[in-house]
């Protein structure tokens, strides 16, 4: 016996592939969907994890700030008390400088020197006086230049020759000069006595 289909089978086959094609397509499109939409979800999540991890950061680093504006502060109010610490310190050392001046002074002129006029600014003292020759003068730069603490940078100003009359009948030749010298303070002349013992004492041999 012969069957034959009469049925359009290829109309209905190719209508289950368009189904299963579209149906296929669809599952596609949800599943990508899903899947963009968890990627979606979880950039989000990063991205609100990182901004509130930036907004944490700026105020961490506006608490710094505050806190560095705070010790910067602090420096310099601790600076400014050093300073009127320092200043209070020379005050007190600088009250004995003018003893020191004079004692010093006195100890470092050669025979044939004397100071006429002495004119203190700040720290530098000019010094006018009558020497006996310009050797004696050089004398006098080298004393302040080298023999003493108190005294530094000896400049000559002025020489110019005089004369001082001994008698009615009897002038002397002179040299009449004017001279700089900066006048150390207390605390640095100090240091500077205090240096070479400090030096003598570590070469001494060590007795055994």
């Amino acid at each position: 016996m012969i069957l034959i289909n009469l049925l359009p089978h290829r109309e209905a086959a190719r209508k289950l592939r368009r189904d299963m094609f579209n149906l296929s397509m669809g599952a596609a499109f949800l599943v990508g969907g899903l899947v963009a939409g968890a990627i979606f979800l979880w950039y989000e999540s990063q991205i609100t994890e990182q901004q509130m991890r930036n907004l944490l950061l700026k105020t961490e680093i506006t608490k710094l700030e505050k806190q560095i504006k705070d010790i910067a502060g602090l420096e310099s109010e601790i600076a400014a008390l050093r300073a009127r610490q320092q200043a209070v310190e020379d005050l007190q050392s600088d009250r004995n400088v003018p003893v020191h001046l004079l004692t010093e002074l006195s100890r470092q002129l050669p025979d044939g020197v004397y100071i006429s006029s002495m004119r203190q600014t700040n720290q530098s003292v000019m010094l006018q006086g009558v020497a006996q020759s310009n050797e004696r003068v050089s004398d006098l730069l080298r004393n302040l230049s080298k023999n003493t603490p108190w005294f530094s940078r000896p400049e000559l100003v002025e020489i110019v020759a005089g004369t001082v009359a001994l008698s009615p009948r009897e002038n002397k030749r002179v040299s009449n000069f004017t001279m700089r010298v900066q006048l150390m303070r207390a605390s640095e002349a100090e240091k500077a006595v205090a240096a070479p013992s400090a030096a003598a004492s570590a070469a001494a041999p060590v007795k055994k």
